[in-house]
């Protein structure tokens, strides 16, 4: 038999271990036979295959053709290539596949494994994507490090292959419940100087850590507290205490670690420094080093654990190095640099020069933490010592901070006698811009100030809001329909899913056997074989957008296998799943008049409901167009209730006039919904125990049930299954935003701490058309207080569009806000930061009625503690003010005003009353 036929035989029946042992005996003319035809072969299996048909088309048989290649191919560089290509990366078991590979590599001389192994480690990529993957997924390590270990070859540098080594141990560590792995690995002493300068490595260092921390954070939310309190979300703590500086890792009571507390990679390594199979010393100086390098906070903290876990001497201490560093450190550095530097002041190796440049660089830290330590730091100093730092209260004395500007100017009083004259002069310049009691005491104490220069006007920007993009223009051919059915965007955008919809319906109608030529490869990737409708009836849910999709192309491709599909599908589901869910079930319910459309093999000339503008909305006339040219067929029954609730609120008499002549029942109904003004706003109520009155609704009489249902708003029938939905609802029902607010509502208590939402849903709803009242206001505030950035800068830009088209719902918003702090489910601090853009790029009238309208709720009663962030959102509520030229009375304030002590909501306060 052909060498060539042999090998394939065992390819593609998965004799792994056999084609190992008949490759290690063919001799060098049958292995250049296989060499010539195997790179031919592997391409013509995959031609045309999708990323992700290529996985469905190998079928687990990525280790035979890397066998084959890594046996039978003559140059280091040329297997170094195919072992790596993407296709041959991922393989079922990476372990035993590096062993099968490892004995075809046998017959090789020393130095060609040698430079395979140098080769194979430069092409090594960090892991990618969440932990878990991490975790398992290392495409290429095992068998570069295998070669690694048995050639004895110095690895060239690669931050992949050190990353993955460190996930390796992670998982290892893992696996093992935590005892430990690193002692005997045969890499440790060629890699460990490594780990203080390869990128992607921070996260395996703690992984255990991090997962204690979590199932910590799990068992005291399932186990609840004594006092029936939540649980600290930020800690992960039952006391709700912060974690301490080691990171989380138990000690004994002797200062060594703990037996049986799960350590991490970090924690060993302090182990076995202590033990002496590593020495301290690398360890001590490889930290230095990645925090001279620098890097993202993520990227060093585990450093810092690592630094803090090895409790350093004085002596070892780089002083200079630490306070050089402290301008530009990451945040967790500074904070040990802090740390250590005062460790070094009570030992006398901290002198008055280096003290004085830490206390300027703290002073100008951008987080308030570091210029407070700064203040107490230079307070607790003796002050002849204190007095070569007084220059770097001048940075204090300028800054929006009012309490520690207080204590600032205090000190500074304390220490005149000892400050030298350049200092001095530095505070007098700050000081001319202070309060005048602030003033007067400076001037006391230093000497006359500069005359105050009056102040410049604040500058007021225009307030402006970016539009919408517009929509991509309608796919005019088979090709272009294939093409971008085979980029589908993750996360899904509606656009593109309403302009394929739209093209699988007009094109197959025009020319069906171009898109089904076209469309025919590509439905094997995700429905398995036509022979087994009950396997793919496991792996499609039928209740999202995108499993959709994909079997209307399947249903147009293979009418028959789908309908066998779809009934499998209807046999398992259970009743539960078969419930409709609002809003989105009214885009899986068009999804499926394809699919049935397809399935009975019809077609029809055109979609009603594509959008005609990215708000959702379509043109009354471009409907119009569209149901002529259906003639006296009737429109699919979904489709046409969409295209009703995406029409603009008003209609031209014309309009309606041309729809009366329309020959079908849906035309009548068409004109009789133009006539009578389509559907009527929401009622809003105001309900006890349901904000912004999201109880059900009335919906007007002469609709289909389900659509009734969605207008009704009901508590029991809404639901964001997926984050992704939310980018559909404001397209769903354009021209009533108060109606889809009232859905987003019922979700936040998910959406607004989900990472996936799609917070770009509000802007798209700040541009439809509809009254807005509570219910936009809520889902805005909420977004405006998520954890992630682009979520409140998506809710900020909302409010702008609001704000320019006039339409800005202060009040509610005002109340909004107060709920949500009230409610415990909002960061004031975040809101506040968001809130200041806002004032900044010109919506400082609209932002103040909404403070005049939160603040009274939010304002402490005497007795009472001020809620978290309130000094922030105060100081906002100042600037709003003063832009507005706003005057007037804010329940409390005046009380809250005259209260006796020096903390920033007192201070700002004060402000925020003298100024209105």
């Amino acid at each position: 038999m052909n060498p060539w036929d042999e090998v394939l035989g065992r390819i593609t029946s998965r004799d792994e271990a056999g084609l190992a042992e008949y490759l290690t005996g063919l001799d060098d003319a049958d292995r250049r036979t296989v060499a010539a035809q195997v790179p031919g072969h592997l391409t013509a299996r995959l031609d045309g295959a999708s990323r992700w048909q290529i996985r469905e088309r190998l079928g687990g048989l990525a280790t035979g053709y890397r066998l084959a290649g890594a046996a039978c191919m003559s140059g280091a560089a040329q297997v170094a290539a195919w072992l790596s290509r993407r296709e041959l990366r991922e393989v079922r078991d990476p372990a035993a596949d590096a062993a099968l590979v490892m004995s075809v590599l046998r017959h090789r001389p020393e130095a060609w494994r040698r430079d395979l192994a140098a080769r194979l480690v430069r092409r090594v990529r960090p892991p990618a994507g969440p932990e878990w993957m991490r975790l398992r997924d290392a495409p290429g390590w095992e068998l570069a490090a295998a070669l690694v270990i048995e050639t004895g070859v110095e690895p060239p540098e690669s931050d992949g292959f050190v990353a993955c080594w460190a996930w390796r141990m992670a998982a290892r560590h893992r696996l093992d419940g935590g005892r430990p792995v690193l002692g005997d690995d045969p890499l440790l002493d060629r890699l460990l100087p490594r780990l203080f300068s390869a990128q992607g490595v921070a996260d395996a260092l703690i992984a255990d850590e991090e997962e204690s921390r979590r199932q910590q954070r799990e068992a005291t939310r399932l186990s609840g507290r004594p006092d029936g309190s939540a649980p600290d979300r930020l800690s992960g703590r039952p006391d709700g205490s912060a974690p301490d500086h080691l990171g989380g890792l138990a000690r004994d009571h002797s200062g060594g670690l703990a037996s049986g507390t799960g350590l991490s990679i970090i924690g060993e390594l302090v182990a076995l420094a202590g033990a002496g199979r590593v020495p301290r010393e690398a360890l001590v100086g490889g930290c230095a080093s990645r925090f001279m390098a620098g890097g993202e906070a993520a990227g060093i903290m585990p450093f810092v654990t690592l630094w803090r876990l090895l409790e350093t001497s004085v002596a070892e201490i780089p002083v200079l190095d630490f306070v050089r560093l402290l301008p530009s450190g990451a945040s967790p550095f500074v904070q040990l640099a802090l740390d250590e530097l005062r460790r070094a002041e009570a030992a006398g190796a901290l002198d008055d020069e280096l003290f004085a440049e830490a206390i300027g660089a703290l002073v100008f830290r951008p987080e308030k933490k570091y210029v407070t330590a700064a203040v107490r730091w230079l307070a607790a100093a003796p002050p002849s010592r204190g007095g070569t730092a007084v220059a770097a209260l001048a940075q204090v004395l300028e800054a929006d901070l009012p309490a520690l500007r207080d204590r600032a100017v205090r000190l500074a009083v304390k220490l005149a006698p000892h400050a030298d004259e350049a200092a001095r002069d530095a505070v007098r310049e700050a000081a001319a811009r202070l309060p005048e009691e602030a003033r007067e005491r400076l001037a006391t104490a230093y000497g006359p100030l500069a005359d105050v220069a009056p102040p410049e006007p604040l500058a007021v920007a225009a307030l402006t809001a970016p539009s919408l993009p517009r929509l991509a223009q309608p796919l005019a051919s088979a090709a272009e329909l294939a093409a971008e059915f085979l980029m589908l965007y993750w996360p899904e955008e509606p656009g593109q899913y309403e302009r394929i919809m739209a093209g699988l319906v007009e094109l197959s109608h025009r020319e069906r056997e171009a898109v089904v030529t076209l469309l025919a490869p590509h439905w094997r990737g995700f429905y398995g074989h036509p022979d087994n409708p009950m396997g793919a009836a496991y792996a499609s849910n039928d209740r999202t957008t995108r499993d959709l999709l994909h079997r209307c192309v399947l249903a147009l491709v293979y009418p028959d296998y789908s309908r066998r599909l779809t009934a499998a599908i209807a046999e398992r589901q259970e009743p539960y799943e078969q419930r409709e869910v609002l809003p989105q079930a009214i885009v899986l319910r068009r999804l499926r008049e394809i699919i049935h459309l397809f399935e009975r093999e019809e077609t029809i000339p055109v979609l009603l409901a594509t959008p005609t503008a990215a708000t959702g909305h379509v043109d009354p006339e471009t409907l119009l167009d569209r149901m002529e040219r259906l003639g006296d067929a009737e429109p699919l029954d979904a489709d046409f209730w969409q295209a009703l609730l995406r029409l603009p609120r008003e209609v031209d008499e014309a309009l309606i006039v041309r729809a009366e002549k329309l020959p079908t029942d849906a035309g009548r109904r068409l004109a009789v919904w133009l006539r009578d003004g389509a559907l009527p706003g929401p009622a809003v109520r105001n309900e006890p125990g349901r904000p912004c009155g999201a109880g059900p609704g009335p919906a007007p009489g002469g609709l289909p049930g389900w659509l009734s249902e969605l207008c009704s708003v009901r508590f029991d029938n809404a639901r964001c299954s997926y984050p992704d939905e939310i980018a559909w609802w404001p397209t769903i029902m354009p021209s009533h935003r108060e109606v889809v607010a009232k859905y987003l509502v019922q979700c936040l208590s998910w959406l607004s701490e989900s990472s996936g939402a799609r917070a770009e849903a509000l802007v798209t709803l700040a541009h439809g058309d509809g009254p807005v009242g509570r219910a936009t206001a809520l889902a805005i505030a909420a977004f405006l207080g998520h954890p992630r950035p682009a979520q409140r800068a998506a809710a900020a830009q909302a409010l702008a569009v609001l704000a320019v088209r006039g339409q800005f719902p202060a009040d509610d918003f005002g109340w909004a806000i107060a709920h949500l702090i009230q409610d415990g489910g909002l960061s004031l601090k975040r809101i506040a930061a968001s809130l200041a853009d806002l004032v900044d790029d010109g919506a400082h009238a609209e932002v103040w009625r909404a403070f005049a309208t939160a603040l009274p709720p939010l304002l402490p009663k005497t007795g009472d503690r001020a809620c978290a962030g309130l000094g922030e959102f105060l100081s906002v509520a100042v600037r709003a003010a003063v832009l507005a030229g706003a005057r007037g009375e804010v329940p409390g304030l005046a009380e809250l005003a005259g209260r006796k002590g020096s903390s920033r909501v007192l201070q700002e306060a004060r402000r925020l009353h003298k100024t209105i």
